[in-house]
């Protein structure tokens, strides 16, 4: 995490800018032999004694100066992924890279993250150093107090969920907002082979499993977040990946802007809400929001997440589980995990 800060720092005193990207030496960074080194001691925490990880270290040198050439010379290409399904709860397809692939995937992120992310939107949570779901919650919280002046005016949320998101994403349109910032044609020249290393269908679709993926997916929908805050000028919205919440006045109010929201989606980045998944309810019925459901003066876990954790929750994870419900008024779940 400090060497996407000191990398940040640095991008943000040495970067230029020519014909609205970012103009120097991309392609560069990513490919040094210190990005991939570094991407490596990374990309193994938690993975030593995985079989592929160890044989890929045996001859690490070796590996990461080939990575290099092949780089430089532009003959890289990227291998196939192996797939399988795992439950997250919900059922997730994942899509893995080979070792070396996904070492190139955090070189990478490592270097494209702090060019990037300084022009997200502040409410902007998913996969962003400083954010995530628990702070997500709590500026809801913080949203729901505003809105309603400390609780003395009755508003509305909107919660809607973009249909198939990583299935969808067009690649054309991402590459095209990557050009934006990133004028470098060599790293275009890598990303297209990142991006077109997977298909849903034809020239769509991020892989969930690629380190990339999470941030090329807050660059996509980053348009989205630009076109509600600057072209709607809302105050009470936050997005954490494609799922997002809105505040407003009255449900009237809340459907015209769903209604422009799924407009820009489909002409825009050839996205769509998904329709089973856009509610619009009194803040004081509670908003049901990555695991939680956020009231006016608490916050509870959402039922089925409550049952999950008392069906799994043991001795190995107890402690992981607590620090759930540091975020939530959950004493009575907390009584039953230590009395298991």
């Amino acid at each position: 995490m400090n060497g996407f800060v000191k990398l940040a720092n640095s991008l943000n005193q040495t970067d230029g800018l020519a014909g609205g990207g970012l103009n120097g030496h991309v392609f560069d960074e990513i490919i040094s032999l210190e990005n991939l080194f570094l991407s490596w001691k990374e990309f193994k925490k938690g993975k030593t004694k995985k079989s592929d990880v160890q044989q890929f270290e045996f001859d690490l040198e070796d590996n990461l100066f080939q990575l290099n050439s092949e780089l430089t010379s532009k003959t890289y290409c990227h291998s196939d992924y192996t797939s399988f399904y795992i439950t997250d709860p919900k059922l997730r397809h994942i899509h893995k890279a080979c070792v070396r692939d996904r070492v190139l995937h955090h070189a990478i992120f490592r270097v494209l993250y702090p060019i990037f992310d300084r022009s997200f939107i502040f409410d902007s949570y998913s996969c962003r150093l400083g954010k995530g779901t628990h702070r997500a919650i709590k500026r809801l919280k913080q949203f729901y107090q505003k809105a309603s002046q400390n609780n003395i005016r009755n508003i509305f949320a909107l919660k809607c969920d973009v249909r198939k998101f990583f299935d969808s994403v067009g690649h054309d349109i991402l590459l095209e907002i990557v050009r934006r910032k990133v004028a470098d044609e060599k790293t275009i020249w890598l990303l297209k082979l990142i991006v077109g290393s997977y298909h849903s269908v034809s020239g769509k679709g991020l892989p969930i499993g690629n380190v990339t993926s999470q941030l090329f997916a807050n660059i996509y929908l980053n348009e989205l977040d630009q076109f509600v805050k600057h072209n709607l000028k809302l105050r009470y919205y936050l997005r954490y990946c494609d799922d997002f919440v809105i505040l407003g006045e009255s449900a009237d109010c809340l459907k015209k802007i769903e209604l422009r929201i799924s407009k820009y989606l489909n002409n825009q980045l050839k996205l769509s809400l998904h329709p089973d998944k856009i509610s619009t309810r009194k803040y004081r019925q509670g908003i049901d929001f990555l695991g939680y459901v956020v009231r006016p003066y608490y916050v509870t876990l959402r039922t089925k997440t409550k049952r999950r954790i008392l069906k799994k929750c043991n001795a190995d994870n107890l402690s992981s589980y607590l620090g759930v419900l540091k975020h939530c008024d959950g004493r009575k779940i907390k009584t039953s995990l230590l009395l298991k």
